[in-house]
């Protein structure tokens, strides 16, 4: 069902991608209502004092934060652009110089060695998600994924390649991987299911990623170099009734931290849902995560987690919290 609607929305909204609609995109949609308007707050949560701290407050929304290298900033989203927000709140949160043809999305991240930036963005030339590669200031930017809708989700740890999720067919998304310099992209995964959410385990074995095959939204890995042939190396990691998105190891290779939403949600792109971050102990070789840990539960959704968010010592995770508000 979801691939259909996914298809119809296309069709109708020119979006970019099921549950991946753009503010702009459905503003231009005259007989569709009003998008709902929300407030945002970037969060930080600390696994030691199993509190949330407050980093970043305003009514409009703000997404996906990603830590930046040296522990001091969060890369965010808003409006198209790209803000770094002080971790400590010493200062208002500073826009990114990227090039203005690019209206960037919720998909980003910094390279391992913090020099470079993934960006997803859409732009005059494709009104569809394209990957580029960007200096950590935003400038030289170039493009590594033409073929669109594509969306990038995780670095190689080596730096070497990015994982992304891409529509090919007009009917389903499915998992990619492309080196970081650009070139030839390779499909790793082929089930008539959705996936997305693809981020490399610390170790560089394994993509972690989320998927609606075998019924409801679980959390899969599946060896880095690809699923095999009819996806036989896939392998499942949760299975109980909540919906299981966005998996992310921690730096240190202890912990897969994803968002879970209600039993039954068919997709991701709603942002008042009551949702909840929870972990496992990082799978080893064989599979048994046992019960997930609920973290911290909240209102959210599309835009919280959607890229990796631990802190380079992985003693904390950033995240954002969502509230309606009335449309001016």
């Amino acid at each position: 069902m979801a691939r259909v609607l996914c298809a119809v929305l296309t069709l109708v909204f020119t979006a970019t991608s099921c549950g991946r609609l753009h503010a702009d995109q459905q503003a231009g949609v005259a007989s569709r209502p009003a998008a709902p308007q929300y407030s945002s707050r970037i969060m930080i949560y600390d696994l030691a004092t199993k509190a949330s701290t407050l980093v970043h407050e305003a009514d409009a929304v703000w997404e996906a934060p990603n830590w930046s290298r040296d522990g001091r900033f969060l890369l965010s989203n808003s409006g198209g652009h790209l803000y770094r927000v002080p971790v400590d709140r010493s200062a208002a949160p500073e826009m990114i110089t990227v090039d203005p043809s690019l209206h960037c999305n919720n998909d980003h991240d910094f390279s391992p060695d913090g020099r470079q930036i993934a960006i997803s963005a859409s732009s005059a030339s494709s009104r569809q998600s394209q990957v580029y590669v960007a200096d950590a200031d935003g400038s030289n930017h170039r493009l590594v994924v033409s073929a669109a809708p594509s969306y990038f989700h995780g670095w190689s740890p080596d730096g070497k390649y990015l994982s992304f999720v891409a529509n090919r067919d007009g009917k389903q998304y499915d998992l990619y991987r492309v080196p970081s310099a650009g070139g030839r992209e390779d499909r790793l995964t082929a089930d008539p299911a959705y996936d997305d959410g693809p981020d490399y385990s610390r170790d560089g074995k394994w993509i972690y990623f989320n998927s609606n095959r075998g019924g409801g939204w679980n959390i899969w890995r599946m060896p880095v170099d690809g699923a095999g042939p009819d996806d036989h190396k896939a392998q499942r990691v949760t299975s109980d009734d909540l919906e299981d998105w966005f998996p992310h190891p921690s730096p240190d290779g202890r912990s897969l931290l994803f968002l879970s939403f209600p039993h039954g949600t068919e997709g991701h792109n709603d942002r008042n849902l009551r949702v909840r971050l929870r972990m496992i102990p990082m799978p080893g070789d064989s599979i048994d995560p046992g019960t997930p840990q609920t973290l911290v539960e909240f209102t959210g959704g599309q835009g919280t987690i959607n890229v990796n968010s631990w802190s380079p010592d992985s003693t904390r995770f950033a995240y954002v919290s969502y509230a309606a508000r009335m449309g001016e």
